[in-house]
This record gives C-alpha cells, structure tokens and sequence, in this order.
C-alpha cells in the first residue's frame, strides 16, 4: 500500500516536472520597442496612442496568437518615438490595423504527397498607423500614414516554436518598416511642427 502511494507520488511528480520542462522550451520573445531610438520632438503639449483595430480573435485571423502583439508593438512606436515638446495641441497616433490572416495552401495528394513537404500556410499581415496634429479646438492640422504588409509561407511539418519565430519574424520586420515610413513622413509632412 506504502509503495503503491509511493509509485503513485513519483509518477505524479515527473509529470508536473515534465509539463515545466516542455514550457521552458519555448522560447520568451521580447517586446518590440523603438526606445533605443532617438526621439522625434514635436510642438504639441501631448502625444495620445490609440488602437481603433479590434482583432476579431477567430480564424482565419491568427495575430491574437503571436508571441509578441503586432497591436502592441505598433503602439510602443508612439510612446517610443514622439516627444511632446509644445504647449498647446495633440499628436494622436492611432493603430488602425494590425491584422494576421492565415491562408490554407494547396498540398501535393496521393502517393506522391506522402513524400512531399508542402508550404502548408501562408500569412498575410498588414499593419497601418497614422499619426496627426490637431490644435486645441481639436481640429486636424495635418495627418500622415504608413502601412506595412507582409506574407510568409509556412511548410507543414513546422514545429509550434518555429511558427512562433516567424510570426516574431514578421512582426519585427512589418514594425521596422512602420518605424522608417512614419519618420520619413512626419520629418516630411509634419515638419512645421518639429523642433
């Protein structure tokens, strides 16, 4: 009876140990900041970042499962890069879209499909962000916007951690380009109010 309750607590606890080590293999993603950066001073008494995208959470959508939220990295791109520096007026920086939507793609069938790897998905992201000088009375003084789209084909035999990686890939590499395109246009358009 002794050693059965014995056996028993073993084979619970290697169990609960197991379930630890196969968590510890997946890999903890950071957060995607722009802190590193310098900043972008702006006449304005403040910056507001919003987000006005609601992911849908279901498929064929797949962003709500990424490591690292393309959502929120676009929104650390507001906090990160634009300073307030003004008395008056607000920098708004709305997220208006940060989706990810998997496709299903055609697989080799029969005989020869055993023996295929097939590209099984493929991922199709687009991340838009616009940000806009208003004055007091909440009137828009100018507004620029920047989108990034990107797709990536997945093989079928790919692991969890590896899709997690390129869903990071893709995130990263979407975000560089938001980064380079709203610099570009706010230095371009938005000039009047920088300092």
């Amino acid at each position: 009876m002794i050693a059965a309750r014995a056996a028993a607590a073993l084979i619970l606890i290697a169990g609960i140990l197991s379930g630890c080590a196969g968590s510890a293999d997946r890999p903890v993603y950071p957060q995607i900041s722009f802190a590193h950066l310098p900043k972008i001073a702006l006449d304005v008494a403040r910056v507001d970042v919003a987000n006005t995208y609601a992911s849908p959470a279901t498929e064929p959508n797949v962003e709500h499962r990424f490591p690292v939220s393309p959502a929120a990295s676009a929104m650390n791109w507001g906090r990160d890069r634009l300073q307030p520096v003004g008395d008056a007026g607000v920098a708004r920086v709305t997220l208006e879209r940060a989706s990810v939507v998997e496709v299903p793609l055609e697989r080799t069938r029969g005989v020869r499909g055993a023996f295929t790897n097939d590209q099984a998905e493929r991922y199709d992201g687009v991340i838009v962000v616009s940000v806009e000088v208003v004055d007091a009375a909440g009137e828009r003084l100018g507004i620029v916007r920047a989108t990034a789209e990107r797709s990536q084909t997945v093989p079928e035999d790919i692991s969890l951690n590896e899709r997690e990686k390129v869903w990071f890939e893709m995130t990263e590499k979407m975000m560089a380009t938001i980064n380079q395109a709203l610099e570009t246009q706010v230095r371009t358009h938005l000039r009047a109010w920088i300092r």
